[in-house]
């Protein structure tokens, strides 16, 4: 999948001071696409879903996180042929969050650091176009602050290129029951995967101690 280029410019403070990693500020409201008024929703994919589940609804201000699957054709997906690569999709979660707790612009910095955006169609031990990742918009206000980060990482100079695509969501599924809070129904088998696909450790080497940055 081509990574889709930037080319909006929303007034952004990037702070590269040494030990302070990279933080991202867009000006403007947070993205207004919600369950209710007093909700809002994003939509990110950062490879397996059951993490970046447990790593969004560790955020102060996240209602919940809902594993599924977006940015493919083929309507209704089931996971055995996402998983398979057969219908365009990429694992995905929708983050449904109150936008007076935290804004679009912290999940966003969340997600940058959360991920290896240094790879393509892949994430740690996982490969394939299903686990490639992507910011998926929902109206102006979302299109403009996800472009400026991904200006503002791609100015910074800390990656030689980033494969992350930023596109307007299309369909979003949910997936089957068995993967929603994975890791707290089975958190046993969540951890060792985690561990074993080595994404932390991973994190790590890519950010240092801004990894996952709740």
């Amino acid at each position: 999948m081509k990574r889709i280029k930037a080319v909006w410019a929303a007034p952004v403070v990037l702070a590269l001071a040494a030990g302070a990693g990279i933080s991202i500020a867009a000006s403007g409201k947070s993205g207004s696409s919600g369950e209710s008024p007093e909700t809002a929703t994003a939509i990110f994919a950062g490879g397996c879903f059951w993490c970046t589940e447990s790593d969004f609804e560790h955020v102060t201000g996240v209602i919940e996180a809902v594993s599924g699957y977006t940015a493919g054709d083929e309507k209704h997906p089931s996971y055995r042929d996402v998983s398979a690569g057969r219908t365009g999709h990429t694992e995905a979660v929708k983050v449904i969050y109150d936008p007076k707790k935290v804004s679009y612009s912290k999940l966003l910095d969340v997600y940058w650091h959360s991920i290896d955006p240094t790879v393509e169609n892949r994430q740690f031990c996982d490969s394939g176009t299903q686990y490639r990742t992507g910011i998926y918009y929902q109206g102006k206000e979302q299109e403009i602050e996800a472009k400026a980060s991904l200006t503002a990482l791609e100015n910074s100079g800390k990656f030689e290129k980033i494969y992350t695509e930023v596109q307007p969501l299309g369909e979003f599924y949910p997936a089957e029951d068995y993967h929603q809070n994975y890791y707290k129904v089975n958190p046993v088998r969540y951890k060792y995967y985690r561990y074993r696909c080595g994404r932390d450790q991973r994190l790590q080497e890519i950010w240092g101690k801004d990894a996952g940055r709740y």
